[in-house]
């Protein structure tokens, strides 16, 4: 894979369990959360919880549901991008399942 448009099909496949995409959407909803509080409230130790709560959700879903690899090991950026391509989906209304 040499684009992120090649790299989408392949991230979708590994998030195929609804349960997965689910907890996906969780943690990425909390990011936006505590990203925003952070801003807010100008309190930047917490900035430090972001990868925390981002890939708490998203590697229990991997390795608990789904039994794979996240692809964050091989392709971290498309990965994240990923994350938030697929959770600004599902608040659209697509990719629930």
């Amino acid at each position: 894979m040499t684009t992120f448009k090649e790299f989408w099909p392949f991230y979708l496949q590994e998030h195929s369990n609804p349960l997965n995409r689910r907890l996906h959407f969780v943690g990425t909803f909390f990011v936006h959360v505590v990203l925003l509080y952070a801003l807010i409230t100008q309190q930047w130790m917490m900035l430090w919880l972001l990868p925390v709560i981002g890939y708490g959700f998203a590697w229990v879903g991997h390795f608990i549901i789904e039994k794979n690899r996240p692809a964050t090991f091989k392709h971290p950026l498309w990965s994240l991008r990923g994350d938030f391509k697929m959770f600004y989906a599902m608040c659209a209304g697509k990719l629930w399942k």
